[in-house]
């Protein structure tokens, strides 16, 4: 059998999820083979250029038309995030297996309506994943196993920030990214929302309740970018440029969560540390093949963080890979996405992230909005805008 994959957007998100649907299939023992069949973009020349690029067979510029194909058997959405409802809702509906790229939609309301296209679907056998990608990095999966193993005991307190650069000149232009009609909010919803995510991921306790503020930095960009004739014009930034936000989760422990595009020197510092009463466990994206460990058994004079190397082949997803010590990097967790979902399609077996987990990572970015609406009153996640949070 083959699964033949339609691809919906081709930007950098195309990319990245093109070298999945590359790699998998030739470095890991699938049980069926994938075929990357359609590439879908609104402009026909720069889409049949990412299909020639990237490998796929065809390019198409109407997804309706792409989606009631049968030829389609998966539909991976890779748009902003105002497209996401209406494409994976019509997939679904349409019979087929989907995988959206995160957050999984602008809104509460969007990601409910795709959690129950998602629902009905599955009674039908179709699998519905959200991509939170870094779940899937392998010093991530074993700091989950780690956890989940009581290595640190009880989790008390967990930090986490994912800090980027990107934004700090002020001449960088207006992109769809900055808009709250295109994006639905700015780092909270695009850097946010993975860290959100992680936290629930690693600790398996849901995110309850928040206490958060958001600040647009940079209130007015450039339309375009300034060049010899200069810029044309100027637009409103609507969305945050940063987010700072405590949570609760249903465990107990108090969570800080950064998401911010103006940290100064950061790339993409995506960090975590999660403390437990018999032990810590910290991850930074930027060093991306460690793990530290803080073991408090252990004897005094022994205690401090250890650097775990994760590329041996007992780590997950590395014993396809290469030799340890020879390093994976970013586009990897693409792949093992990739390699998750065929097998949970052929072997029919549960999927995640499901869309009910990309709607409560939604829940808790609505939480938010509504603290900061709100002088950083605690807000239940999920409860309606203006419910107190304790």
């Amino acid at each position: 059998m083959t699964l033949r994959v339609a691809l919906i957007g081709h930007g950098f998100m195309g990319a990245a999820h093109s070298v999945g649907w590359r790699q998998a299939p030739r470095v890991f023992d699938l049980p069926d083979d994938v075929e990357m069949t359609v590439v879908v973009g609104r402009n026909a020349d720069a889409v049949a250029r990412s299909a020639a690029h990237w490998g796929w067979q065809e390019s198409a510029t109407d997804w309706r038309e792409v989606v009631a194909r049968d030829d389609i058997d998966i539909v991976d959405i890779v748009t902003p995030g105002d497209s996401h409802a209406e494409i994976a809702i019509a997939a679904l509906d349409a019979g087929k297996h989907v995988l959206c790229e995160k957050p999984l939609a602008n809104t509460v309301a969007q990601a409910e309506a795709m959690a129950a296209a998602a629902a009905r679907a599955a009674a039908h056998g179709r699998k519905a994943m959200v991509g939170f990608t870094y779940r899937r990095v392998p010093a991530v999966t074993l700091l989950r196993d780690l956890v989940a193993q009581g290595r640190i005991g009880r989790v008390q307190q967990v930090r986490a920030a994912y800090r980027q650069d990107w934004l700090v000149d002020p001449r960088s232009p207006l992109t769809w990214r900055l808009t709250k009609e295109g994006a639905g909010s700015g780092a909270l919803g695009d850097i946010g929302a993975h860290i959100v995510d992680m936290v629930q991921f690693v600790t398996g306790h849901s995110v309850e309740a928040v206490s958060g503020t958001v600040e647009t930095i940079v209130a007015r960009r450039p339309l375009r970018a300034a060049g010899p004739g200069g810029a044309a014009g100027y637009g409103d930034v609507t969305v945050d440029d940063a987010a700072l936000f405590t949570g609760r989760l249903s465990g107990g422990a108090l969570v800080s969560f950064e998401a911010t595009r103006f940290a100064t020197g950061r790339k993409n510092a995506l960090s975590i540390e999660v403390s437990g009463d018999a032990g810590a466990l910290r991850f930074d994206l930027e060093d991306l093949n460690t793990l530290q460990f803080y073991d408090r058994t252990a004897p005094d004079g022994l205690q401090g963080f250890t650097k775990i190397l994760v590329t041996e082949p007992t780590h997950p997803y590395v014993d396809a890979w290469w030799p340890a010590g020879h390093m994976l990097g970013y586009e990897h967790g693409f792949t093992h996405q990739v390699v998750d979902l065929v097998r949970a399609i052929v072997d029919d077996t549960a999927v995640h992230p499901t869309f009910a987990e990309g709607l409560s990572v939604q829940r808790v970015l609505a939480a938010v909005e509504a603290s900061a609406a709100q002088d950083s009153a605690w807000v239940r996640a999920g409860a309606p805008v203006g419910a107190p949070g304790r």
